[in-house]
């Protein structure tokens, strides 16, 4: 057998396994991923080989930008509605560019969403004060179906469209209507008491930690000038004036 013969067999079984590599899950982007090269390829020192940096703007993905609970049309229902309540302003971005509406998602979909940590058994007085706490069998995810569905309702009945395409104005009034209990929604609650929840996640979701969707690039707290999570504070502790510092989320200081 001839040297060609001998080398023919094993080019073959290499080309058989890049193949098999690119058309597997091994790969994400053209990149390999872990060591499933080492694993399924030998080295061939005629193969000249290029080095690919995966850490290139391209693979910046912010993984907090996807819906957990809400669906698009809903999605765009919050996110227009918490821009009214948390407008952009000379002083800093409103609740869309913090990405209000997912941090809001993402509660929805764990245990805040379910009341999963709260008493949730009759007798139940909706119109008793906020002071006796939740006051209804619907948990947050039921409420906030029905609040959506009832700014919908009432964009389509005044506007002939969704709230989410109506004119800033418009929106504002159907929101103060809802903040008077002046919207009906279909179920044991009233549209004071959506409006009033819709508001304080919307107040949380513009300033707490980025690690929780919302705060995008720590933005909320920069108009405050909130230092966020420090590890500490020595080094200022004793000055007199006040000292400006740049903010670290959870996420930052532990490189997640």
């Amino acid at each position: 057998m001839s040297e060609q013969e001998k080398k023919e067999p094993i080019l073959e079984k290499r080309s058989s396994r890049r193949t098999f590599i690119k058309n597997s899950g091994l790969t994400v982007g053209g990149v390999v991923i872990g060591g499933a090269l080492g694993s399924l390829l030998t080295k061939d020192s005629t193969t000249k080989t290029t080095e690919t940096h995966v850490h290139s703007a391209a693979t910046a993905v912010n993984f907090n930008q996807a819906l957990m609970y809400f669906d698009k049309a809903q999605f765009d229902t919050i996110d227009a509605a918490t821009e009214q309540i948390f407008p952009k302003t000379e002083t800093g971005p409103g609740a869309k560019e913090l990405l209000v509406a997912y941090y809001i998602d993402h509660q929805l979909a764990g245990n805040w969403g379910l009341n999963t940590k709260e008493y949730m058994h009759a007798p139940f007085n909706p119109t008793a004060s906020p002071l006796f706490g939740h006051q209804t069998h619907l948990n947050r995810q039921q409420i906030f179906d029905l609040g959506i569905e009832a700014l919908n309702t009432e964009a389509m009945k005044k506007h002939k469209a969704k709230f989410n395409e109506i004119t800033e104005e418009e929106q504002v009034a159907i929101l103060k209507a809802c903040e008077e209990g002046e919207v009906t929604l279909n179920g044991a609650v009233t549209s004071t008491y959506f409006f009033n929840l819709l508001k304080s996640a919307t107040i949380e979701g513009a300033y707490a930690d980025p690690l929780y969707g919302g705060n995008k690039d720590m933005q909320g707290w920069k108009m405050k000038n909130f230092p966020g999570h420090q590890m500490s504070y020595a080094n200022i502790i004793d000055k007199d004036e006040f000292v400006k510092i740049e903010p670290t989320s959870l996420n930052s200081q532990h490189k997640h």
